[in-house]
């Protein structure tokens, strides 16, 4: 293929390829061409035009095929328009002739269709250019077309389309001649030649006046006879066509008016005139109306109809959305008329109406639904109202007027009810689109919309009051607050008007319908509702027998109202539960002889009313089973049992009572069989098996019964084929976007579909499709549909021999019965035993013995060959579904035989398509039947059958069925991909276009071998190469078919290509974002979907590059060039209403975002701001925002937008909510996204200094103002879901950007200049009327708010906390106040809300308290700390701690209450008996479910915020009132589980303490148990907070000191949570828990200890007992030990940090030995913190008990130290390595070492831990550098001062020691040098002298001699300095401890030493800086010691003038600088000893 990439054909190449590869090669080559044309030079197409002209005309007669002859005409267009044009006249010429030829064979008629394509294209592209020659090519064309097929038409229609496009106004002479041979073709028997007419008459009225204003009527009346018998296809077309000329001559009187004399005005009335008449009258013309139209037998035919309801959409949306808000209330009017009694025909039967009022409903929908923005749509709602009361006040005046003419009158009535109906379906529909933005719209009183639809719930038709009851429903849903209003007014009502039939119904059926639409408010109605429906439903029931005249009406209201009522779920239906089993056990006679005896007395009117009540009991019954399947329990079932075989008795009655009282019971006992069927459908089998053979008897009558004559093939069939087949059966079958209404035309003409007063039990149950109103099918449908799904269900559950003779019953009956009966009889028996099949296959039932499966095979292959498409579909699927539940390779291979040899010997359609399907089929259930043979087989027909030129019907089946075995053969196929390719290919290239459906299949089986071969097309090899040119080829010529759906294969063939070998797809024209047909807007958004997973940069920029190339947008009103792509897809997710397009779409958007939003960060918060803006009033946004907000953001902000009143062009006009919604959200993405992306989001300074550097950089910082705006508009919109999303974002713009400093004025933070925006945006979510979970998250937000700090300003923050005061007063109020609106617990939700943020307040205020005396008393420390900012922060904590404190009393109670009421929730299920019995304090036992996940989302800031405030008080306040409390309830914990009889007056403070402790412990320790794996972060980081606060005071601490099971199992508790959640700040959190644990058992051992010796002082100390664990034998229990639990958590924490610690590891490989690790900072805290616990351990123990830890304690601290001492750069400890040194000086010091009972064992284990630290130094070999010397050294001197001195002591101990200071004492590293001289320092002066003695003697001679080489080597640099210096104070300290005799020589020793380091004044000038130090500190200390040794002193400066000489010298000069130096001296020391002691572990 590479060869055909060439300017010119490659005919060498060409010529050496088989027929079909020639082809292949020209399309390739036509394809390549076409690309390169546009881009190569002039000059060389100049210089090959000759030859390639040549080239490609003879191509024309080489019989190219549809997709080549096309490209071809394309091809030669673009050479001449680029190159010359002078050789294009013999083109022309030679075209024409190949049209004239006489030649009619079929192999010529392709090139005379590419010469009638390639004139087409060649004057579409040149137009006037060819002058005067189209005349002669026109009347040819037309010449032409007397004779040609219908291929023939199509490409003439089309090629004139063409020219006429070309040409334009130049073409007017031939406009009529092509007008008239359009005429003909627009009513062609083929739809393609249809189609392509109808647009060629599109293209020819842009130019041809006449079609829009003289011949208007003859053009509208062709459409109407164009509509006749035509499809999806046509109707789509020519609509189009009709819509637009209409348009056209309404909007274009001004132009024509002087052109034409005679031409008369159209006016919006004559259109609609003209477009009415066919929809009344069908295509009969306007006055020819023949004779049986006035005998009023003809009726419109359908397909009429639906196309003129499209063209009325089509018109419409022409005009565009304001012509339509301008002409509305006409444009309504005319509309409701068409269904209005002006034209009764329409409405005559019950099916007519039925369809026009599905007509009327769409074309409302299309246009008010889809066209108008919200306000629009609220102005037409009011218009929709007026109608509806002018409509009220006709049928009150007829029904009022009581005269003799009442008869006229009920026709006025009853012929209101359809428009009555529209008219209420719409307003429904817009109400429930609008959502709560409808609010303001229920509110105007003028309109008085509740009003009206209430008023006509009294209506005489069913229909209406149905209706009225759905629309009621809609609003419900829409505006959740008026569901309980809506409901006592129906039941009052309903109560008022019990005598009168229509309200009986009317507002029951209102009732239901709300109480359906409970389920879709998530905030519920109040719990009582049920029991006054319930109460008001018995008695109806009870009542109905006492008037006979509406006895029937009660009847249904009752149970109609207690189905309704299960839909509220187990919660409300388990209280009602007895009293309707009762009711349900009443209705049915109690034996067979009460039936017997019912049966002889009844009269036709008491069975009605007796059945109605019955089939209501069953429906009520069946709600209950399908909804509240919870209280399904064993007990229940069994109780209602009894009632069902009375009811089955009565079913096998039903035919002879109908007998005996004839036609009136028709509908009734039909609609008790439905019922009945239903029922026992959703009931277990086993619970009515003995009835199995009864019921059977009657499904079989009602499958077969033969009088039915509706073919209700439409509504059995498609939900038994698989969904992949129905695309064989045309449009109709799938979703579109007239599915609505083109449904009607899938059915006979005898149905027109379901509607809503079929079956009023519809009405409550859920929505089927979006807003839709449910569509029942007629009883007499319903009952064949519930008869085939219970048949499915029990087939499955009878015995072998049984299901043998029914399905014989049903095989016979489908013989007795003939022609069209036959084909309805067949058509119900397959759908049941379809169904039949689905279970078995399901529960993997068998199917039984040869008998069995033989009569279900025979019974399945009638159905094959049968003539319905649909019901041949069905049976191919059931066929298959046979072998599946056989399952015997034998059986299915004896299956595809007969298969086989019935397409071998049929020549029919009808058994060629059933059984190729069949085929396919076979493969989908059992996987590739994994014979090859088998496989070879069935390839080798479909090919042929897929060649079978003469059936598109047989090409089409064939190749679906190929696609389906490609798809599931899987590797097996492998060896038939590249034939199959080649024939799809072939296929592909030959089919002519007009057989759309073998394009469709050709597309599938394309797919699936793309599919199929997978990631091998990656590949480079020739023969990969070649299969992935033909895929690409043969996507190529399915993107240039003509049909939609074509597309839509090719895109997502492509899309397939591109997930596999995405380097070598281009998918340029993908951008076809609005077309007509669903199905390809799907395919192209997924498509996009997938590709900006991957590359959504490119794609985005590709879309605008292309719509700049192409100059014309792919959606007509959205501007690509300024919005891009993402503001194109946004446009069209506000336009679409199909719901999994849309979710497409959102998911397209959150990609690019995702991937883009940080770069293109301007661009789509400007698109999100667009979107939100459109919707505000921006009049009402600026007056909000505050002056001084505005200047300031003007200074600092870069992208303030000023506010927009310029609005010139507005991308998004009115988009709804939901596309509002969206945009918040995504602004809340956008912000997470910059949080990924860096900190310069967050920091305005670095922000605006990187715009600076490069202007295109783009921060988030630098939109703040927009940010705040946009969460502005949105939280305080109508609608509450934006108002929600719009608080949220708000909340994060808080939280993030609460910390940003203000860089202008230092102090404050950037978003206090906002506070007037948050305040105004939160104000409104606490107005009284605001749904509760809207002030919910207000509160979430204003504690973010003040928590966040921004405001310091205690006046301004009082705006937002008077909001959190007000909330805090309503919650006081208790539940008398509650709203009586919506469900209890969602009063639970906002009273807990607004505790939870007072919590959050109260933690924060008293964290900052906190911090603040922290910093205060570090700044006591800092004395320059700038003054006033400490003022100012001190201020601020308080003050907030202020605002809190006046509300603490109340709050702290509620907390308490709902602390609580949440450990009652937590309790398991065995212990609900001891639940209070009327709920807790914030929620009622009816409601406790709904009220659980409230608790769970706020339970954890209580409990902190709780014990804080009992932190704070220290647990001594006790409520002086604690009894008797003011609030309206029992708040405080000491009320729990207890009587109030038995409750004590009045709790001792200790008893009441108790109780809150327990309370607080109880709720932790059950959460930390077990938090779930979804539980927060922050719950358990509040919960381990709250436990710190706990035990920061003393009583709790004394509480759980004492209570050593308790501790402990708080420990384990903790433990597991270490060991359960990986996160540092819960582990930290829960080792500070763990350390305060063991400070208050230590305390308490202490306390012991300390009262013990009080209370024996007198005693001996012998006699006292051991306090603390170990007792006196040392043991420690597990499980019950503190000890032993501390030990475990430790050994946890520190083995999870440092592996090798634990023995059994190091051995292992897993570790390697010496490598020491750098651990992270958090991993060094939780070490240190581990260690701090561990040395405190001891403490508790007994003497013997710390015997028995010490050597683990030990072993772990010596670890740790031994693990992490390493060398740090600056000589810094690690953290690590400073806390176990600190640990070990505890340790060691712990008065447990000197104890007499353990001294000995304590020595003994000391010593060896001695030895275990000398030791570390030897273990280590090559990696000496990287231990730390100075830390070892360190642990060995804390051994050495800490311990008594018989540890260290021992001489082998301190030989060692002494040789470890002496080899560091001869460091090179002076850092060491010094480290080792302060240590030793403290070694020298150690008070035991048999310590200190053995270190001096051995170290102190080299220490002299190391100071005496001084004076030859100066230092050098300021560490050398301090060693010598350090060095000096050693010696000093060794002279002030030395014993009188030594002392005088030590000084004649050191004085030289100290002199040697003064310098004479010469030197001193240029000496550096360490050796004047060193001379400075040498005289000082010399200053010291002289006067101190005086006598020595004087003798050595006697004996040695010089030495006096120098000294003198030195002092006298020095004396004033030494002065000033002193003091600074004295300070420096002082600062460094401060840093000293905190290193300093001695």
């Amino acid at each position: 293929m590479e060869l055909a990439h060439s300017l010119l054909l490659n005919e060498e190449a060409y010529n050496q390829l088989g027929e079909f590869q020639k082809a292949e090669f020209i399309f390739e080559w036509l394809q390549f061409l076409e690309k390169l044309l546009p881009v190569t030079s002039r000059a060389d197409i100049r210089e090959n035009q000759k030859k390639l002209v040549e080239q490609l005309t003879s191509l024309l007669n080489n019989s190219p095929g549809p997709p080549t002859r096309r490209l071809l005409a394309k091809n030669l267009a673009v050479l001449y328009s680029t190159g010359d044009t002078f050789s294009v006249y013999q083109t022309i010429d030679k075209c024409n002739e190949l049209i004239r030829s006489k030649d009619d064979s079929p192999s010529y008629l392709p090139t005379k269709l590419a010469a009638v394509v390639c004139l087409g294209y060649l004057y579409k592209k040149l137009g006037r250019i060819l002058g005067n020659s189209f005349t002669d090519t026109v009347g040819n064309v037309l010449k032409a077309m007397k004779n040609a097929e219908s291929q023939g038409r199509y490409e003439i229609m089309l090629s004139l389309q063409n020219i006429l496009n070309g040409l334009g106004a130049a073409a007017i002479p031939c406009h009529r001649d092509i007008y008239k041979a359009a005429r003909s073709c627009l009513t062609d028997r083929s739809m393609a030649v249809r189609c392509a007419a109808a647009k060629c008459l599109l293209e020819l009225q842009n130019e041809a006046i006449f079609m829009w204003s003289t011949d208007l009527d003859s053009v509208v009346t062709l459409c109407f006879k164009s509509f006749e018998g035509s499809n999806y296809d046509v109707r789509l077309a020519v609509s189009k066509l009709l819509g637009t000329i209409l348009a056209r001559a309404l909007t274009s009187k001004q132009i024509t008016a002087s052109t034409k004399h005679n031409f008369r005005r159209v006016s919006l009335e004559d259109v609609m005139e003209l477009l009415g008449t066919g929809f009344l009258r069908g295509s009969c013309g306007f006055l020819r109306a023949s004779g049986d139209m006035l005998k009023g037998t003809s009726s419109v035919s359908r397909d009429v109809r639906v196309g003129v309801t499209q063209a009325y959409v089509v018109f419409v949306s022409t005009l565009g959305a304001q012509w339509l808000e301008r002409n509305f209330s006409a444009f309504l009017s005319h509309i409701l008329d068409l269904v209005s009694q002006s034209h009764p025909k329409a409405v005559q039967s019950a099916m007519d109406a039925i369809g026009c009022r599905r007509c009327v409903s769409f074309i409302l929908r299309a246009t008010v639904g889809g066209l108008l923005g919200e306000k629009a749509q609220i102005a037409a709602a009011k218009e929709i109202c007026q109608a509806i009361w002018k409509l009220k006040k006709v049928v009150d005046a007829a029904i009022s007027d009581g005269n003799l003419e009442t008869k006229i009158n009920t026709t006025d009535v009853t012929a209101s009810q359809h428009v009555l109906v529209c008219a209420l379906q719409e307003l429904g529909s817009l109400i429930h689109g609008l959502g709560t933005t409808a609010a303001p719209l229920l509110q105007d009183s003028s309109t008085g919309v509740l009003e009206a639809v209430i008023s006509v719930i009294l209506h005489p038709s069913i229909s209406v009051r149905l209706t009225a009851a759905w629309c009621l429903r809609c609003i419900a849903v829409a505006l959740p607050s008026h569901v309980s209003l809506l409901l006592d007014r129906c039941i009052e009502r309903l109560s008022a008007l019990k005598s009168c039939p229509e309200a009986v119904t009317g507002y029951s059926f209102a009732v239901a319908a709300l109480l359906g639409a409970v389920k879709h408010c998530p905030l519920g109605i109040p719990h009582g509702k049920g029991k006054v429906i319930m109460t008001v439903a018995e008695d109806l029931l009870c009542s109905a027998s006492q008037n006979s005249r509406i006895s029937l009406q009660r009847m249904q209201a009752g149970w109609l109202l207690i189905a309704a009522l299960m839909t509220l779920g187990p919660a409300v239906v388990q209280h009602h539960l007895p009293r309707i089993l009762l009711l349900w056990k009443c209705i049915f006679p109690s034996s067979p002889k009460d039936l017997e005896t019912e049966k002889t007395r009844g009269d036709a009117f008491t069975w009605q009313v007796t059945l109605e009540g019955r089939a209501g009991a069953l429906c009520a019954i069946k709600s209950f089973v399908s909804h509240c399947a919870g209280l399904l329990t064993d007990e229940v079932v069994q109780r209602l049992l009894p009632p069902l075989p009375s009811a089955v008795d009565l079913l096998t009655q039903l035919s002879s009572i109908y007998k005996s009282y004839g036609n009136s019971l028709k509908t009734p006992s039909t609609v008790y069989r439905q019922k009945l069927y239903e029922l026992l459908a959703v009931l277990p089998p086993k619970t009515y098996e003995g009835d199995f053979s009864a019921i059977l008897k009657e499904l079989v009558t009602d499958l077969t019964v033969t009088d039915s004559q509706i073919d209700a093939s439409a509504f059995l069939l498609p939900s038994l084929c698989h969904e992949n087949d129905l695309l064989l059966l045309g449009p109709l079958l799938q979703e579109t976007d007239h599915r609505f209404i083109e449904e009607q035309l899938l059915l006979g003409n005898s149905i027109a579909g379901g509607s809503l007063e079929y079956d009023p039990y519809s009405i409550y149950e859920k929505f089927a499709k979006g807003d839709s109103v449910p569509k029942p099918l007629p009883p007499a449908l319903s009952v064949i549909s519930a008869a085939s799904r219970l048949f499915g269900v029990m087939f499955s559950h009878i015995t072998e021999s049984h299901r043998l003779q029914v399905l014989e019953q049903l095989l016979n009956s489908i013989k007795q019965t003939k022609g069209s009966r036959q084909q309805i009889v067949q058509l119900h028996v397959v759908s049941a035993f379809s169904t039949s099949l689905k279970h078995l296959a399901n529960c993997k039932g068998s199917l039984g013995s040869e008998e069995v499966r033989r009569s279900a095979l025979m019974l399945v292959m009638g159905a094959l060959e049968s003539n319905n498409p649909l019901l041949r579909c069905a049976a191919a699927e059931c066929w298959a579904r046979l072998a599946q539940v056989v399952s015997d390779s034998a059986f299915t291979a004896g299956l595809a035989q007969v298969s086989f040899d019935k397409l071998k010997s049929a020549r029919d359609v009808v058994s060629r398509t059933g059984h190729s399907l069949a085929l396919g089929c076979l493969y989908r259930y059992l996987g590739g039947i994994s014979s090859t043979q088998h496989l070879n087989a069935c390839v080798g027909i479909l090919y042929t059958l897929s060649q079978d030129s003469t059936s598109p019907d047989v090409q089409a089946w064939a190749l679906h069925s190929l696609s389906l075995i490609v798809d599931l053969a899987g590797p097996l196929y492998h060896v038939h991909v590249e034939p199959t390719l080649s024939l799809v290919l072939m296929l592909l290239l030959s089919v002519p276009p007009a057989y759309a459906e073998v394009h469709q299949s050709l597309g599938r089986c394309l797919n699936a071998l793309i599919t199929t071969l997978g990631p091998e097309l990656q590949g480079s090899s020739t023969a990969v190469s070649a299969l992935r040119t033909s895929c690409l080829l043969g996507c190529a010529v399915m993107q240039d078919n003509p049909d939609c759906l074509v597309q839509a294969q090719a895109i997502s063939c492509l899309q397939q290509l591109h997930m596999f070998a995405p380097r070598h797809v281009n998918l340029s024209n993908l951008m076809n974002l609005c077309s007509s047909y669903l199905l390809l807007r799907r395919a192209v958004v997924a498509c996009l979907r997938q590709l900006v997973q991957r590359e959504a940069a490119e794609v985005s920029e590709y879309a605008v590059a292309l719509v700049k190339e192409s100059k014309e947008d792919f959606t007509p009103d959205v501007n690509i060039r300024e919005i891009g792509l993402e503001g194109a897809l946004l446009g069209l997710l506000d336009k679409e209403l199909d719901p999994r397009l849309c979710q497409d779409i959102r998911e397209t958007l959150t990609h690019m975002l995702t991937s883009m939003a940080v770069e293109k960060l301007s661009f789509w918060l400007k698109l999100c701001k667009d979107v939100l803006a459109a919707s505000a009033d921006f009049n009402t946004v600026a007056s909000i925002d505050t002056t001084q907000e505005e200047e300031t953001a003007k200074g600092d902000d870069v992208s303030v937008l000023t506010s927009d009143s310029d609005d010139r062009f507005h991308p998004f006009r009115n988009p709804r909510w939901s596309t509002r919604v969206f945009a918040a959200e995504c602004v809340c993405k956008i912000i997470s996204q910059c949080e990924n992306a860096g900190s310069a989001h967050f920091d305005i300074t670095l922000a605006q200094e990187r715009k600076q550097r490069d202007s295109r950089d783009d921060f988030l910082v630098l939109h703040l103002a927009d940010l705040v705006r946009m969460a502005f508009m949105a939280a305080t919109d109508h609608s509450d879901q934006l108002r929600l999303s719009g608080l949220q974002m708000l909340q994060i713009i808080v939280r993030k950007f609460a910390a940003v400093p203000e860089p202008e004025f230092p102090g404050h933070v950037i978003l206090e200049q906002y506070q007037a925006n948050v305040g105004a945006a939160l104000r409104p979510a606490f107005a009284p009327e605001t749904p509760p979970d809207v002030t919910a998250k207000a509160c979430q937000v204003c504690s973010a708010w003040i928590a966040s700090g921004v405001v310091s300003d205690l006046n301004d923050l009082r705006r937002v906390h008077q909001l959190l005061v007000s909330s805090l007063l309503k919650v006081q109020a208790g539940k008398e106040a509650q709203n009586e609106q919506y469900n209890e617990s969602t009063s639970t939700m906002e009273v807990l809300a607004v505790l939870k943020a007072w919590a959050e307040v109260y933690i924060v205020a008293i964290e900052k308290q906190k911090n603040q005396c922290e910093t205060h008393k570090h700044s006591l420390k800092i004395v320059n700390s700038s003054e006033e900012s400490y003022r100012d922060v001190t201020f601020s904590a308080s003050g907030l701690l202020d605002l809190v404190q006046a509300d603490l009393g109340t709050l702290s109670k509620l907390w308490l209450a709902a602390l609580q009421d949440f450990a009652l929730l937590t309790l398991p299920p065995e212990y609900a008996s001891q639940l209070p019995a009327e709920g807790g304090t914030f929620y009622t036992a009816e409601t406790i479910e709904n009220a659980r996940p409230h608790y769970y989302s706020s339970w954890a800031l209580i409990l902190y915020a709780t014990a804080l405030w009992l932190t704070s008080t220290g647990f001594i306040v006790v409520d002086p009132d604690e009894g008797v409390t003011n609030l309206s309830r029992p708040v405080t914990p000491t009320t729990m589980c207890q009587d109030s009889s038995t409750r004590p007056l009045v709790k001792s403070p200790e008893d009441v303490n108790t109780d809150r402790f327990h309370l607080i412990l109880g709720i932790s320790v059950e959460f930390l148990c077990s938090p779930g794996s979804d539980a927060a972060m922050e719950n358990i980081i509040a919960c381990l907070h709250a436990l710190q606060a706990l035990f920061d005071v003393p009583w709790p601490r004394s509480k759980i000191g004492g209570d050593q099971e308790l501790g402990v199992e708080l420990l384990n508790v903790l433990h597991r949570l270490i060991l359960t959640r990986e996160s540092p700040d819960i582990q930290l959190a829960a080792l500070e828990v763990v350390r305060l644990i063991l400070f208050a058992a230590q305390e308490h051992v202490k306390e012991k200890r300390r009262s013990a010796e009080v209370d024996d002082g007198a005693a001996e100390k012998e006699t006292l007992p051991e306090f603390g664990e170990g007792k006196d034998t040392g043991g420690l229990v597990p499980g019950k030990s503190l000890v032993f639990a501390t030990l475990e958590l430790c050994v946890c924490i520190l083995v999870r940090q440092l592996p090798q610690l634990n023995p059994k590891l190091t051995c292992s490989p897993a570790v390697p030995p010496g490598k020491h690790l750098l651990l992270s900072e958090d991993g060094s805290r939780l070490v240190a913190a581990a260690l701090v616990i561990l040395s405190d351990v001891p403490a508790i123990c007994s003497p013997e008990g710390s015997v028995s830890v010490l050597p683990t304690i030990l072993y772990l601290i010596i670890g740790v130290l031994k693990e992490t001492a390493v060398k740090l750069r600056d000589g810094q400890l690690p953290l690590t390595v400073a806390a176990s040194l600190q640990a070990l000086k505890g340790l060691l010091s712990s008065p447990m070492a000197r104890a007499e009972k353990s001294q000995n064992a304590w020595t003994d284990l000391l010593r060896s831990a001695l030895v275990t630290v000398l030791d570390c130094w030897d273990q280590v070999d090559g990696l000496l550098q990287e231990l730390d010397e100075i830390s070892l050294l360190t642990a060995i001197t804390v051994f050495v001062m800490s311990t008594s001195p018989e540890v260290t002591t021992v001489e082998c101990l301190q030989k060692r020691c002494i040789e470890k200071f002496k080899t560091t004492l001869d460091s090179k590293d002076p850092l060491v040098q010094c480290k080792c001289y302060q240590l030793l320092h403290s070694i020298f002066q150690h008070p035991n002298k048999t310590v200190s003695y053995p270190y001096i003697h051995s170290l102190a001679p080299s220490i002299v001699g190391k100071l005496q080489e001084t004076e030859k080597a100066k230092p050098e640099n300021a560490a050398e300095l301090q060693v010598i210096q350090e060095g000096i104070k050693v010696v000093t300290a060794l002279t002030a401890a030395a014993e009188e005799q030594h002392r005088a020589h030590l000084v004649a020793c050191f004085l030289p030493i100290l002199i040697s380091f003064l310098l004479d004044e010469n030197a001193l000038v240029s000496a550096t800086i360490s050796a004047k130090n060193l001379h400075e500190f040498a005289l000082q200390t010399l200053m010291q010691i002289g006067p101190q040794y005086s006598s020595v002193f004087k003798k050595l400066m006697a004996s040695s003038p010089t030495m006096k000489a120098r000294l003198e010298s030195a002092i006298k000069g020095n004396q004033e600088s030494i002065k000033v130096k002193t003091s600074k001296h004295a300070k420096n020391t002082g600062k460094s000893s401060s840093i000293q002691l905190k290193t300093n572990f001695l």
